[in-house]
């Protein structure tokens, strides 16, 4: 079960939609011990004038470099991710798909295999307890016999997969938890996309464009995340939501 904190937050009736982007990589030649701060700057691929958020972390599996801006950057072997909240940004102002792409550029010869596009949503159900379990166990699933089993309420978690003609989608609708600065949580859905490519059958050049092109039309991928969210799955439920909006 998910959970996440939001500290500018102060009660139930104050919660809304939290969203976040990732932009994940993949590469034969990844080597999360050449992801640091120093790296980052020196290479261009982000601002001298970023600081830190946290200290790093840095190590031959797993290395972190996350800054006051939010955008935080985890590598991994064969794989990097740029993460983002989006919080009250508009889209056009968030940073990780031109981190993303100076990072391409510097490093061409990675050997780049995939793109991942994936944005998720926490929708909050302040005035529910078991608001969130009863959407996924009662709007999205027919009631039955399987739900009335074992001794607490069932829990359930439900995977999609869409065919696009750009690309394969996927999205995770699953229980989540929003921590509250007073260490009270309010129960909510966690909405999880994944927008994949696969460029890793062309040549080089046509990778490194393909790759690219992904990047930048990442717009695209947010904005069709955000209305199959909202429009297809939530459109019925704002009220239950957000009582009063």
């Amino acid at each position: 079960m998910a959970t996440t904190s939001d500290p500018n937050q102060k009660t139930p009736l104050e919660i809304r939609e939290i969203q976040e982007l990732a932009i994940a990589i993949s590469a034969k030649n990844i080597n999360p011990t050449m992801l640091s701060q120093e790296f980052l700057k020196q290479t261009g691929i982000v601002p001298n004038e970023w600081e830190l958020g946290k200290q790093p972390v840095l190590g031959p599996n797993l290395s972190q470099v996350t800054f006051q801006n939010g955008v935080s950057i985890v590598a991994q072997p064969r794989n990097i991710t740029f993460m983002e909240s989006i919080g009250t940004k508009n889209p056009s102002e968030l940073n990780i798909p031109n981190i993303a792409r100076q990072y391409v550029d510097k490093l061409s010869n990675a050997e780049y295999q995939g793109l991942s596009i994936s944005p998720k949503s926490l929708i909050p159900f302040p005035g529910s307890e078991n608001g969130a379990r009863n959407y996924i166990t009662r709007t999205l699933l027919s009631p039955g016999p399987w739900q009335d089993y074992g001794k607490a309420p069932v829990q359930a978690g439900l995977n999609l997969l869409y065919q696009l003609d750009r690309c394969q989608f996927s999205l995770s609708i699953n229980e989540a938890k929003i921590q509250m600065p007073d260490q009270s949580s309010i129960p909510a859905l966690l909405f999880a996309g994944n927008f994949n490519y696969n460029v890793g059958s062309n040549s080089p050049q046509e990778i490194l464009e393909q790759l690219k092109k992904g990047i930048d039309d990442w717009s695209s991928d947010l904005k069709d995340f955000q209305e199959i969210v909202n429009q297809r799955f939530l459109a019925q439920q704002q009220e239950s939501l957000f009582p009063g909006a």
